[in-house]
């Protein structure tokens, strides 16, 4: 495992160990965020530890054309009761991701630095956010980093039943409109398996950066 310093690099990706992490340290300043975005690595650690950079020998993505919809779900999104709207309301948005309950979580890993070095990007135009209304009422959102072929995403959160999949199903549309590669999920979870994410080689995606 490398540890960082203060040059603005990271060690070649290939050097990942088999649970996906190529170093710890460094910061969380956008010039480093960017880059590491750009090269395939994100920052994924918990309060109390130091930053951790991963590059998973699999990343789940998810191509934007192949976006899977139930019956159930398009039953819903024809009902119209949500309204989406695209960057809007980041620092909303990251903080609900932050605070949200999760099941079988005991906390969250947007600590309060990653809740302001996201907000930072965002203020520079990196991070960009969905959100989801109910009711005038913030219901649901995600947010990532727009690379601008690649979206990669970070967190999402639902305060009703199936508002943060409208927010992806919506993200996937405005992808593929926009004639994005793909949006990066990262690492599997079932709610994004069931909306057509799909594990990729390491090698294969970063051919897409």
């Amino acid at each position: 495992m490398f540890i960082l310093d203060k040059s603005l690099s990271f060690p070649p990706v290939s050097y990942a160990d088999s649970n996906g992490v190529l170093a710890i340290g460094g910061d969380l300043s956008p010039q480093r965020l960017v880059l590491a975005y750009k090269s395939g690595i994100f920052p994924w650690y918990s309060e109390g530890e130091p930053i951790t950079w991963y590059c998973p020998k699999h990343r789940m993505v998810l191509f934007p054309n192949r976006v899977l919809i139930s019956k159930s779900m398009r039953q819903l999104i024809k009902k119209n009761i949500f309204e989406v709207r695209f960057n809007s309301a980041f620092a909303e948005v990251i903080h609900h991701c932050k605070t949200s309950k999760r099941n079988g979580q005991n906390g969250t890993w947007i600590t309060d630095a990653m809740e302001q070095a996201y907000t930072n990007l965002h203020q520079l135009g990196w991070a960009k956010s969905v959100e989801v209304y109910q009711n005038n009422e913030l219901v649901g959102g995600l947010y990532g980093i727009d690379l601008g072929s690649i979206f990669c995403g970070e967190s999402m959160f639902s305060k009703v039943s199936n508002a943060s999949k409208i927010a992806f199903i919506w993200l996937a549309h405005y992808a593929a409109q926009h004639h994005y590669k793909l949006i990066d999920c990262q690492v599997y979870n079932q709610h994004l398996s069931s909306l057509g994410a799909e594990p990729l080689a390491r090698a294969e995606f970063l051919k897409y950066l």
